[in-house]
């Protein structure tokens, strides 16, 4: 199976969007889950994008709250209440798992914060949803958090290009690839991140190859953007994105 990431860049309307990733081949979306960067009436989207024919593999949590978490303030209870809020809206919409962004590695996890991710955990498990730790620049909450909190709804998001960027001297399919809920692959180049895969410096037969190891049943999963495709039409950028997702699902094989 072969998903995308929706708001993969370019000004359409919803429907016309979900039309194009259907009509290329796709046959699920990774959803984003807010109405922070404009993106509008998001609660609409799962019904328009099952319409279309397309299934909902996840939705990516609001970042802009991350590192708010462990704070023992107001926007730190925003930011825990803005979780708890996703998890019961993945029920409601009849999703099975939610992308979370953890801290950074400026903000060390705390007991508050600890303490506000079990209750997470025990909403999660009570209601059936699952909640992907994604690794970015912040292993040490990260490895903190999937030590501390034994529950089978709380895993982890694989970002291939965050894991090369920042964490490149650690296995962390090895450590966590048991725990695997959701990928997140895209390609860097330079500074460059969210490239299309095979357009920039990443190795894919051997991240793929790792990915295959963990034993992942889930969707092969594109998390590119149009930054830096701008004279592609949008149907060329999502044929590209889907013929290159092709690929790293052989390399899986």
């Amino acid at each position: 199976m072969l998903t995308i990431y929706d708001w993969f860049g370019y000004e359409l309307p919803i429907k016309e969007r979900y039309r194009l990733i259907k009509e290329v081949g796709f046959d699920g979306v990774l959803m984003w889950w807010s109405d922070l960067l404009n993106r509008g009436d998001y609660k609409s989207g799962p019904g328009m994008a099952r319409e279309a024919g397309l299934f909902i593999e996840n939705i990516h949590t609001p970042f802009q709250v991350q590192d708010d978490l462990w704070s023992d303030n107001l926007d730190g209870e925003a930011a825990f209440n803005c979780y708890l809020q996703c998890v019961a809206d993945c029920a409601e919409f009849e999703i099975s798992t939610m992308v979370v962004h953890l801290p950074d590695e400026d903000h060390p996890h705390n007991v508050l914060g600890m303490d506000r991710i079990k209750k997470i955990a025990d909403k999660a498990e009570r209601i059936g949803v699952n909640v992907a730790m994604e690794n970015l620049r912040n292993f040490s909450n990260l490895s903190y958090v999937l030590g501390q909190v034994d529950s089978p709804r709380i895993g982890f998001c694989y970002d291939c290009a965050h894991h090369y960027r920042n964490n490149p001297d650690k296995d962390l399919l090895a450590m966590y690839g048991s725990r695997l809920m959701a990928l997140h692959l895209h390609d860097n180049c330079g500074k460059a991140m969210h490239r299309l895969p095979f357009d920039g410096t990443l190795n894919w037969p051997e991240a793929m190859k790792n990915i295959a190891k963990t034993g992942y049943a889930g969707s092969t999963a594109i998390e590119a953007m149009n930054w830096g495709y701008q004279e592609l039409s949008a149907q060329e950028f999502l044929q590209s994105a889907f013929e290159k997702a092709e690929k790293l699902e052989a390399l899986r094989h």
